[in-house]
This record gives structure tokens, sequence and C-alpha cells, in this order.
């Protein structure tokens, strides 16, 4: 287990506020058990904070035919859909919520090539919404392996989250479970497959990024 590069700053700042607040407690805050109670909610928003931007060491469920998940979370959506931004055509829409408790690094899905990436501003509609897919903030990311087999991945933000990083970048050869972004606090990633796939999931599942199929190829 690491953290990631993109919570230094964060996880610095939230330390010199803690502080902060602790010493103004213990010279402002007459009351003892209020004191500790204080105390106890400064300590449990500093270790989340820190646990927000872990990384866990995983192996990758490596095969050319599956489609893994990007994502920590619960499976909120799959249905067919029209997708308007790259393909134009009748997609099978996978959708999995992050909680503002689950890792939120994302990882490729398979081995293949970034053919498109588009950030877009947006709102921050809460992201289990289905407006949110085409309303919040978010970031597209298109990978195809092979003619056929692409899909797009949506970074969506959330109620919470107000910065996505995505490091996808065109042309990039990338590789399965290799990682390519992270949304901070609470968001939703949205996966855009061809109508043909073996979907492998169902609503409410949990999945675990890097090693759930989410999909596999035909």
């Amino acid at each position: 287990m690491k953290l990631h590069k993109e919570g230094n700053i964060i996880i610095l700042v939230t330390f010199f506020v803690v502080a902060i607040l602790t010493v103004t407690t213990w010279f402002f805050v007459p009351w003892i058990i209020v004191q500790i109670l204080l105390y106890i909610s400064f300590l449990i928003e500093f270790i989340w904070t820190i646990s927000f931007f872990r990384v866990p060491h995983r192996s990758v469920n490596m095969d050319d035919n599956h489609i893994l998940s990007s994502a920590d979370g619960k499976i909120v959506a799959i249905e067919e859909v029209t997708e308007t931004e790259f393909f134009k055509d009748k997609r099978i829409m996978v959708s999995v919520f992050m909680s503002p408790f689950n890792i939120h690094v994302n990882w490729y899905p398979f081995n293949g090539k970034v053919v498109y990436t588009l950030y877009h501003p947006g709102k921050y509609i809460a992201a289990y919404n289905p407006k949110s897919s085409t309303d919040n903030e978010r970031n597209s990311i298109v990978i195809e392996k092979a003619p056929g087999k692409a899909i797009l991945i949506r970074q969506i933000a959330g109620l919470m989250a107000r910065r996505i990083v995505s490091y996808a970048k065109k042309n990039d050869k990338v590789i399965q479970g290799e990682e390519f972004g992270i949304i901070k606090f609470g968001s939703r990633v949205d996966f855009f497959l061809p109508t043909n796939v073996r979907v492998n999931v169902k609503i409410g599942d949990r999945v675990c990024a890097k090693q759930t199929v989410i999909a596999y190829f035909k």
C-alpha cells in the first residue's frame, strides 16, 4: 500500500488545518469532553483524507479477452444506450459508483491504444444520478484493442468530487492494469462497450479494479 502523489498537497494542507484546529481547541474550548470529541473528529478527518489516496498493491487479472473494471465500487447501471460523443451508435453502458470510501485510482481495462480523450466541464450532481453521466464535469477516453474492439471510459465527478485527473493522451499505447488517472472525493466511471460483448456483472455487484471482469470480448 502506498499513497497517490495527487494527494500530497491535500494531505499536507489537511495536516496543518487539523493542527491549527487542535491548538485552537486546546486554548479556547474549556470543556474536556467537548475537547476530546473535537480531537477525535479531527483525527478521523485526517485519517480519512490519507485513506482516500491509498493505492493498493494488486495483481492484474490479465487475459486478452478480459475487460477489467477500471474502478472500485458498485455497479449501478447496465443498459443499452446511444453513445453520442464518439461512437454515435448503440452501446452497452456499465456504470460503477465510487463512494468516498472506495479506492479512487483508475486503471486501463485491457491492452490497446488511446484514440480519443476529451475533458468536459460541467455540474456536480450526485454521481449515482443518471444525469451525472452527461451533465457533470467528466473526462472521456476511448481505448481501441482492434477494429470492433474499442470502448469509451468516462470519468465523472460527483457531488464531492472537484477534480478529475487523467494521464491518458491520444496515441498512447497502454497496458492492462496500468494507471490512467484518479477522481478526487466521490465519483463514477461509465464504460460504453460494444453490444456484442458478454457482460459479466449485474446491478448491485461490488467490483474491484484490475481484477473484476466486467465483460468479455467475443
